[in-house]
C-alpha cells in the first residue's frame, strides 16, 4: 500500500485522481483549503486543511504523513486556480495569488516531498501542468506562465535527483470540471468541442488515468517528462488563436 498525497483533490481532476488511488488501495491525503465536494467517497481520503501557497503549512503536512505512514510515495501537485482577464487587466494581486498556487506551490510541495523521498532512495513527484504552458491561450497570460514553468520544474528536479526520485507533469487540454463549467457559455462549450479532434472534453477521471500510470512500476523510465492529454487539441494550431479558450481547472 502506497502513500500518496494530493493538493487540490476536493474537487475536479484532483478529486478523481484521489479516487483513482484510494480505489487501487492506496493511503491517499488531501491538501486542500476546502473539504472535499463528496464527503463520503466509497474509499477513505484523507483531507489535510493546507493552503499550497504556504509552504511552512504544506511542510508540516507532509512531514505529518511521512510520520504517520512510515512512507511517502506519490506526490502530486495539481492545486491551481485561473482568472480570466485580458493581459491588460490583470491585477497584481490576481497575478500573485495565481503564481503563489499554481507554480511556488508545486516547488515548495514538492521540496518538501523530494527532501524525504531523497533519503529514503525512492519516490514519485508528479503535477498537473496545461497544455496552456505549451501555446498562447488569449486571457490567461499568468495561467499560461505557471503552466510552463511546472513543465520546467519537471525536467529540472529529474536532473537533480534522479535516479531515487522520479518526476513527471501531466498537461491537460479542456477538462469537464465545476470550474471549467462555470466559465463556459452554452456557446463556448460547443464552440471548443467543435475544434477538439476527439470531439469533446475530457473526464476528470481520465486524467486520474494518466497520473496513475505515471506512478506505476511501469513507467518506470519515465521522468522529466510531461504527458499531454488533450484529445489532439494541440496536434494542430486551431484553438490557441481563439479567444474562448479556457484552462483545464483542477
Amino acid at each position: 500500500m502506497r502513500t500518496v498525497v494530493i493538493s487540490g483533490a476536493s474537487s475536479g481532476i484532483g478529486q478523481a485522481t484521489a479516487a483513482r488511488f484510494a480505489a487501487a488501495g492506496d493511503r491517499v491525503f488531501n491538501l486542500d483549503v476546502a473539504p472535499p465536494q463528496d464527503p463520503a467517497p466509497a474509499r477513505p481520503v484523507t483531507w489535510l486543511k493546507a493552503d499550497t501557497a504556504d509552504w511552512t503549512a504544506v511542510d508540516r503536512a507532509v512531514r505529518q504523513v511521512h510520520e504517520d505512514s512510515g512512507r511517502l510515495d506519490v506526490v502530486i501537485a495539481n492545486a491551481g486556480i485561473s482568472v480570466r482577464h485580458g493581459v491588460l487587466d490583470i491585477k497584481e494581486a490576481d497575478a500573485r495569488r495565481i503564481t503563489d498556487v499554481n507554480l511556488l506551490g508545486v516547488l515548495g510541495l514538492w521540496q518538501s516531498a523530494a527532501r524525504l523521498m531523497a533519503a529514503s532512495g525512492e519516490g514519485v513527484l508528479l503535477a498537473t501542468a496545461s497544455v496552456n504552458g505549451r501555446r498562447g491561450y488569449p486571457y490567461y497570460a499568468d495561467y499560461n506562465a505557471t503552466k510552463a514553468g511546472i513543465i520546467a520544474l519537471t525536467q529540472t528536479f529529474a536532473l537533480e535527483l534522479s535516479p531515487a526520485v522520479r518526476t513527471a507533469c501531466v498537461s491537460p487540454g479542456g477538462v469537464l470540471t465545476p470550474m471549467q463549467l462555470a466559465e463556459y457559455t452554452d456557446e463556448m462549450l460547443a464552440d471548443t468541442n467543435a475544434r477538439i479532434p476527439a470531439g469533446r472534453h475530457a473526464d476528470p477521471e481520465e486524467i486520474a488515468a494518466a497520473f496513475f500510470y505515471l506512478a506505476s512500476a511501469e513507467a518506470g523510465f519515465i521522468t522529466g517528462q510531461e504527458l499531454v492529454v488533450d484529445g489532439g487539441e494541440t496536434a494542430g494550431a486551431t484553438t490557441s488563436v481563439h479567444g474562448t479558450a479556457v484552462p483545464a481547472h483542477h
